[in-house]
């Protein structure tokens, strides 16, 4: 039996060489969330996920002072007790936010740990559905200053020459439907009618009414999904508009546990979901959640991290597509990754490495650490 040896946690803070901005909010850097697990075979396992714009020390104390008793001395290979005891420990601290992905991180790493410990990529130690590849989408398409519709079109057309057949953009920062659909129409027609065009709102409208104002006009250009229209506590709302709009509605990136993506699937608030395992719990209770979602015929895409989400996407029947970010100074995590996922065709190539398949650049860590 191999026992938790040790854990360890650490954030960095990550500076964006050029503000970006969402429908309501700007970024000019990104903290993240790193744990390292030890088995007493000397085998070690790597978690992490994104905890915002600032308070990316949170992460460490949730892990060091409240989390890390619960793991140390335990049978690597427990997992699922191990989060139980993890859920049960964070209750009164919180069940999402950064508690619930100090979690999901402890989690992801033990996975890893117990993959490389087998010898076997991890969307192998799952269970491959694929082994191959799998299908990507080029996201991007934010809102910089002085990136006009066209700048905005030239940007997607790049992402499809290099091979993407599906990319997503952001929406919902101006007040004016008509200055939005601009850059909507752009973009439709510079990528041409067989391109999947994904729109991420980022919760930019308060009800439906207002969401209808734009969504109605984005109705023309074909998009494959309206993403996170409303705020995640708004289920009426997005249920309402997943009516009233023949774009599915995607939505789920922020959301913690189980509980609230059925909560999500029972009302038909949701026909995408965009199950973050580095938020929602982990790999463990993302599986629980795909799981969930096939049995009411509902696919998953994944938000974010392209480096852990190729191999759950690629483990799972109802995956669907894993969103990359061909820039990388957008998901400027890949700045601490020894080992940078490829493409081919649209499609991430899924890696051949145990476990997650990389490492943490420690001279980069160094670089980014975050004072305890």
């Amino acid at each position: 039996m191999t026992r938790i040896a040790q854990i360890r946690a650490r954030s960095v803070a990550i500076p964006l060489k050029t503000p970006t901005s969402f429908s309501s909010r700007s970024v000019n850097e990104r903290h993240y969330g790193l744990v390292e697990v030890e088995g007493d075979d000397g085998i070690k396992g790597i978690g992490f996920c994104y905890v915002g714009s600032a308070g990316g020390r949170i992460f460490t104390t949730a892990v060091t002072d409240l989390l890390a008793q619960q793991v140390v001395g335990r049978d690597a290979h427990e997992i699922e007790g191990i989060w139980k005891s993890l859920y049960q420990e964070g209750l009164l601290h919180g069940r999402t936010g950064t508690v619930m992905r100090a979690i999901s991180a402890i989690d992801i790493a033990l996975w890893d740990r117990n993959a490389r410990a087998a010898g076997l990529p991890l969307y192998s130690y799952l269970g491959a559905n694929r082994s191959d590849r799998v299908p990507a989408y080029a996201s991007g398409g934010y809102y910089i200053q002085g990136k006009t519709p066209e700048l905005l079109a030239d940007e997607a057309e790049g992402f499809v020459r290099k091979g993407f057949k599906a990319v997503k953009i952001k929406v919902g920062r101006h007040s004016d439907p008509g200055q939005e659909e601009d850059r909507v129409a752009a973009v439709r027609d510079r990528i041409g009618p067989d391109v999947l065009l994904m729109l991420d709102a980022n919760n930019a409208w308060v009800d439906v009414p207002t969401a209808m104002r734009f969504v109605s006009r984005y109705e023309r250009h074909m998009p494959y999904f309206i993403e996170e229209p409303f705020s995640p506590d708004d289920i009426d709302s997005h249920a309402e508009l997943a009516r009233r709009t023949p774009v599915p509605v995607a939505t789920g990136e922020i959301e913690s546990g189980r509980w609230r993506f059925r909560e999500l699937l029972d009302r038909g608030a949701a026909q995408i979901l965009q199950t973050d395992a580095c938020v929602a719990g982990g790999i463990s209770e993302f599986r629980r959640i795909a799981a969930m979602a096939a049995g009411y015929g509902v696919p998953l895409a994944p938000h974010w991290f392209h480096d852990l989400h190729a191999h759950l996407v690629a483990s799972i029947p109802n995956g669907q597509f894993v969103e990359f970010f061909p820039d990388a100074e957008v998901l400027n995590f890949r700045a601490l990754v020894s080992h940078q996922l490829q493409t081919e065709d649209g499609d991430i190539l899924l890696p051949k490495r145990p476990g997650l398949g990389f490492d943490f650049l420690e001279e980069e860590v160094a670089r980014y650490l975050l004072p305890a």
